[in-house]
């Protein structure tokens, strides 16, 4: 059964806005951390080691330093450590201390109160809840916010429980990065776990519908998108599309917990992270539900992981899930399953070298044995149903195992995204002789290499490579380098065509059949643009 969720009554709003206001009165940002505790204490901190940060933040509160108050809300909430509750109190003068316990961010320490007395100096409070800046900069400028979700495993100082709600992982800032931002009315966020993606989704959708199996995830949620002040997000409780039955959007985005994990006694299944099926069905169910629920020219993006079988390759059988949706797969690690295991026990705090740890890394390997899974690939997925029966279809599987471009671009990967879908779709309409009239221009990231043996006049090898996006690289021939070097957006293809046949004495229909394919794939790429239109 499923069903939307209360919104936040009043006083719970307004004890959100307060602490909202608290954090910026306070400077609660990124870039006011990092100059606070410096680099190295940072690099330390993203290892999972909060001693060097912990040692500056205690010196500034104890000198009464003019970024005190910044300290004690940076010891609370990102190292998750306690504070003195008088200390507390000047961090968070709007909210106090009594709102933050009664909105269930903070607890007071029964242990030190009662040794040090109810309003004693010695009293202390310690969070109960993770909360830290957040800052990114997309297609419509930067941004910042903060995020609330449960405390990490070092703040715990134990394994993580079950029903654990993940703030922003590497994995959100990666589908947040692929978000194509082109305006639309309707966002659904299948999971959406802290509320990250829907949070993001504002950005470009009129509405948004955010979704997910656990009810504490949905609360966070709610919070983190009240206290940052964003309207147009509708939360509802229930498992994949169920929420949605009967209804569709312009845009799907879902980071799905794709995590393959053994279905056996004695494994932890993680919410934010097992979907609860066996292998990769997860990711399968949410590629084929898609369908249903995509308004027609839709589009939906998510991350997934697809097992390696001895017989059948991942990304025939994420094509396979795909169904009569266009799709663009991209493959963008592969790892051994011995590796993939190991990496997800670390990740539920079980530590290696511990009976803990081989127990469950058995499970994983007999799991993966059971199915004949060599290898996990991860990668992205867009799939997007047909605007008309009659359109060009996207049909692109591919593995790009190697770094991103520098930048991958402003505002991410889901402006080359977007650049490159529209270009495939106008590129697609055009026969032969209308693309052979197009003048085309070699995009500004574009560079080209010639390698030669000492001595030789002639190149060994010739390179197209692309500096942003999914940083190509392309081999050129001399036909083909001779085109791209031409392309300057004054001389129809064509006549460029003509005059390299004329130079390489070859017949220019036959040259310009052979060139024209390669030419369709270096527009799809975005190495080489249309005029615009």
């Amino acid at each position: 059964m499923t069903s939307g969720i209360a919104p936040l009554d009043e006083r719970t709003t307004d004890l959100v806005r307060r602490l909202g206001d608290d954090l910026r009165a306070g400077g609660f940002t990124v870039e006011a951390l990092d100059r606070l505790w410096g680099a190295d204490a940072a690099a330390a901190l993203h290892r999972g080691e909060r001693v060097p940060a912990r040692r500056i933040l205690d010196a500034r509160r104890a000198a009464h330093d003019p970024a005190a108050d910044l300290a004690t809300l940076a010891e609370l909430f990102v190292l998750g450590l306690p504070v003195p509750e008088r200390e507390a109190a000047h961090a968070l003068p709007s909210l106090g201390v009594d709102g933050a316990v009664e909105l269930e961010l903070l607890m007071r320490d029964a242990a030190t109160t009662t040794r040090a007395g109810a309003a004693g100096d010695a009293a202390s409070v310690r969070p109960l809840l993770d909360l830290r800046p957040y800052a990114f900069v997309d297609a419509h400028g930067d941004g910042q916010w903060w995020i609330l979700s449960d405390l990490g495993e070092v703040a715990l100082g134990h394994e993580l429980g079950e029903g654990h709600v993940l703030g922003v992982g590497g994995a959100s800032m990666t589908l947040s990065g692929l978000m194509l931002p082109t305006p639309v009315r309707t966002v659904l966020d299948l999971g959406t776990g802290c509320g990250i993606q829907a949070m993001h989704a504002t950005r470009f959708a009129d509405r948004v519908v955010a979704t997910d199996i656990s009810l504490r995830a949905l609360r966070l949620a709610q919070l983190n998108v009240a206290m940052n002040g964003i309207e147009g997000v509708e939360f509802r409780l229930g498992s994949l599309f169920e929420p949605v039955a009967g209804e569709r959007f312009d845009r799907i985005v879902s980071n799905p917990p794709f995590v393959i994990t053994p279905r056996a006694p004695g494994v932890p299944e993680y919410e934010y992270r097992d979907g609860g099926m066996v292998g990769d069905g997860i990711v399968e169910a949410v590629m084929r539900g898609a369908a249903e629920h995509l308004e027609h020219g839709g589009i939906a993006q998510l991350l997934g992981n697809w097992e390696v079988r001895d017989v059948e390759d991942g990304l025939d059988r994420a094509r396979g899930w795909a169904g009569h949706l266009e799709h663009w797969i991209v493959e963008r690690e592969v790892q051994r399953a011995t590796e993939y295991a190991e990496t997800w026990i670390r990740d539920g705090g079980t530590r290696p070298g511990t009976p803990a740890f081989d127990r469950l890394y058995e499970a994983w390997l007999d799991d993966f044995e059971r199915r004949g899974v060599r290898e996990v690939g991860f990668g992205y997925v867009l799939l997007r149903r047909p605007a008309e029966e009659t359109a060009p279809r996207l049909a692109r599987v591919e593995r790009l195992h190697g770094p991103l471009g520098s930048g991958a671009g402003a505002g991410g990967l889901g402006v080359h995204l977007a650049a490159c879908l529209e270009a495939h779709d106008r590129q697609a309409r055009l026969d032969d002789a209308a693309l052979a009239a197009q003048r085309l221009a070699v995009a500004g990231d574009v560079t080209e290499e010639r390698h030669h043996w000492p001595g030789d006049e002639h190149p060994t090898a010739m390179l197209l490579r692309q500096g942003g996006g999914f940083g190509r690289v392309v081999s050129l021939d001399t036909g083909l380098a001779a085109l791209v070097g031409a392309c300057d957006g004054e001389l129809p293809v064509a006549a460029i065509v003509a005059a390299i046949a004329d130079l390489l004495e070859v017949d220019a229909d036959a040259l310009a059949a052979d060139l024209l394919p390669a030419v369709r794939a270096l527009i799809d790429d975005g190495m080489l643009l249309l005029p615009a239109e």
